[in-house]
C-alpha cells in the first residue's frame, strides 16, 4: 500500500478537492492519504471560513485516511516556510509520493527551475532584485530569466515542495495534477472553481451551492471583519518594540502605526500600506503575526515540536498502528512549546472573531475518529 501526500487548506473545502482526492485514488488505487491541513490563519494570510475542525471532518468525509496539523506558526509565513515545514511532517510519517495540483503541471521544468533557484548566482540576484522594489515572485522570474508566472499560487508552492524534499533529502516523490481552474477567476460559474472565486461570491451574497458539498458549505463561518480591524488597531498601536514581530521590515513598523490611526475598516488600512515591495499576501501575514505576537526572536529559536493527528478513519487508524515505531516526531502535543501555544493563541484569536469555539477544540487534543 503506497502513502501518498496531500497538503492544503480548504478555504473552503470544494469540488476541486474532490477532484484532487479522486484523481488521486485513480492513480494509486491501492493507497492511504495522508493530509497536511492548515488551520484557521492561512499563507496567503486569509482567515478560513471553516474550523480547523470542521475541516478535518469534511476531509474524511470525502475520502482521506489521515489528517495532520499543519501549526500556524508555520502555516502563516512564506511559501518556503509552509512548505518545508508540511514536507517534513510527510516524511515524519512515511510518504512515499505527494500530490498537488499545477497550473504548469511538468515536474521536470518545476525541478529544473528549482535547480536553477539553488544556484548561488541566483540567490545574489535575487536579493539584489528584493533591493529595488521587486516583490519575491517578480524578483523570482526576472533571475532565472523564465517566462513562467510565479503568481500562479500552486507552481509557487510546488517549487517550494520540491525543494524542501531536495534540501532535506527526503524520499518522496513529487506529482502534479492540472490545475483545472485559475487561482484569481472570481467570475467563472464552472463546477470547479477556485476557493478565493467561492469567497468572492460570499461576499456577493451569490449562491454557491453548485460549487461545493452540503456539508462543507454548511459548516462555512463568515469572519466580523469590525472586530478584527479594531483587534488589529489595538495591538499595533499598544504593543512595545513592534519592530520585534515577525515578518516586519526596514522600519515598516512605523508606516503601520501611523497609517492604522486614520483608516476605518482592514481593506482601506491595507490599501494604505502596500508598497511595490509588499505584496498583500505578506502584508497579510504580518498582521496575523502581529495579532498573535510572534517575535522574529521566538521563530528562530523555534521548531518543529510535534506532530499533531487531528483525525483518521480506520485505514488512518491501522496505518498509524503500523508506522508507530517508524514515526520521526512524536506525536503527543507538547504543552510547553511555543508551537502549542502559538496554536491556542490563534484559536481564541479565531473565536473572536468569527463567533465559534475552537478553543475547547483544541485543549480537549483529541483525534476525530471515522471509524
Amino acid at each position: 500500500m503506497e502513502s501518498i501526500g496531500l497538503i492544503c487548506e480548504y478555504n473552503p473545502f470544494h469540488n476541486g478537492h474532490i477532484y484532487h482526492i479522486e484523481k488521486i485514488k485513480n492513480l494509486f488505487p491501492n493507497s492511504i492519504l495522508i493530509l497536511v491541513l492548515n488551520g484557521y490563519f492561512l499563507e496567503r494570510g486569509e482567515i478560513s471560513i471553516l474550523t480547523k475542525e470542521d475541516k478535518t471532518k469534511i476531509a474524511l468525509n470525502h475520502g482521506i485516511d489521515l489528517v495532520i496539523e499543519l501549526p500556524v506558526l508555520y502555516g502563516t509565513q512564506s511559501a518556503d516556510t509552509f512548505a518545508n515545514t508540511a514536507i517534513t511532517l510527510l516524511d515524519a510519517v512515511n510518504v512515499q509520493k505527494i500530490v498537488f495540483g499545477s497550473e504548469l503541471n511538468d515536474i521536470p521544468k518545476l525541478k529544473e527551475i528549482v535547480s536553477k533557484i539553488e544556484d548561488p548566482n541566483y540567490q545574489t540576484e535575487v536579493k539584489e532584485l528584493l533591493k529595488k522594489g521587486n516583490n519575491y515572485p517578480t524578483a523570482l522570474a526576472k533571475a532565472i530569466n523564465t517566462n513562467i508566472n510565479f503568481n500562479a499560487p500552486n507552481d509557487l508552492l510546488a517549487i517550494s515542495y520540491i525543494k524542501a524534499i531536495q534540501k532535506n533529502k527526503f524520499p518522496i516523490e513529487p506529482v502534479s495534477i492540472k490545475r483545472t481552474n485559475a487561482y484569481h477567476d472570481t467570475t467563472s460559474k464552472e463546477t470547479i472553481i477556485s476557493a478565493k472565486n467561492i469567497r468572492s461570491k460570499l461576499e456577493k451574497k451569490e449562491t454557491i451551492t453548485n460549487y461545493l458539498p452540503k456539508d462543507s458549505q454548511e459548516a462555512i463561518y463568515l469572519p466580523n471583519e469590525e472586530k478584527w480591524f479594531e483587534l488589529l488597531k489595538f495591538k499595533i498601536l499598544t504593543t512595545p518594540h513592534l519592530e520585534t514581530i515577525l515578518t516586519l521590515e526596514e522600519g515598516i513598523e512605523n508606516r503601520l502605526i501611523k497609517e492604522i490611526k486614520k483608516c476605518n475598516n482592514y481593506q482601506e488600512f491595507i490599501k494604505k500600506i502596500k508598497t511595490k515591495r509588499y505584496t498583500y499576501n505578506k502584508l497579510n501575514r504580518m498582521c496575523i503575526h502581529i495579532l498573535l505576537g510572534i517575535t522574529k526572536e521566538q521563530n528562530q529559536k523555534s521548531n518543529l515540536s510535534y506532530c499533531k493527528i487531528l483525525g483518521f478513519n480506520k485505514k488512518g487508524q491501522h496505518y498509524l498502528k503500523e508506522q508507530k515505531e517508524n514515526i520521526k516526531i512524536r506525536t503527543s502535543v507538547d504543552k510547553n512549546s511555543l508551537q502549542y501555544k502559538t496554536e491556542l493563541t490563534a484559536s481564541f484569536l479565531y473565536d473572536l472573531i468569527m463567533q465559534t469555539n475552537t478553543y475547547s477544540f483544541e485543549i480537549k487534543n483529541c483525534p476525530i475518529k471515522k471509524l
